[in-house]
């Protein structure tokens, strides 16, 4: 069996998306990472974007570094990199939403950093992992879109 990580990180977004350009930013996306077996879920919301990156090492860390100087968004922080027993988005080559401030903060021990207006690239790896379970376990999963889904 191949050894397994994950790359969490955010961003700021250097302009606004409206959702024509986030589409094209998913088609792009949910093609190479068929291509590279990358599977994850990218999170956009009030300008700022937290994605996460699955798959084999090596896969993972050429995604990113293609990702990482793409001129669409800056600030890019690695809130976390390490190893994983399983996927938690394997069936996506990129699942996608758009959430609210308001539905993320709603979650407990969350809903402190969301109402101070911070963005993902300040969150930290305890509540980035929180969002990670969250989806994880079910919640807002139904609203991802998974189109084009490897």
């Amino acid at each position: 069996m191949a050894s397994l990580i994950h790359c969490i990180y955010a961003s700021a977004a250097t302009r606004a998306f409206d959702d024509a350009e986030l589409r094209v930013l998913l088609g792009q996306a949910r093609y190479r990472n068929i291509q590279a077996a990358v599977s994850g879920m990218l999170l956009y919301t009030s300008g700022s974007f937290f994605q996460v990156l699955e798959g084999e090492p090596e896969a993972v860390d050429a995604t990113f570094a293609r990702i990482a100087p793409d001129s669409r968004h800056e600030l890019v922080t690695v809130i976390n990199r390490e190893p994983i027993a399983r996927r938690s988005f394997g069936e996506w080559s990129m699942g996608f939403t758009s959430v609210s401030l308001e539905q993320l903060g709603a979650m407990v021990g969350l809903n402190d950093f969301f109402g101070e207006g911070n963005c993902y690239g300040n969150l930290g790896d305890g509540r980035a992992k929180k969002i990670l379970h969250a989806f994880a376990q079910g919640r807002w999963r139904a609203q991802l879109d998974s189109s084009a889904a490897a």
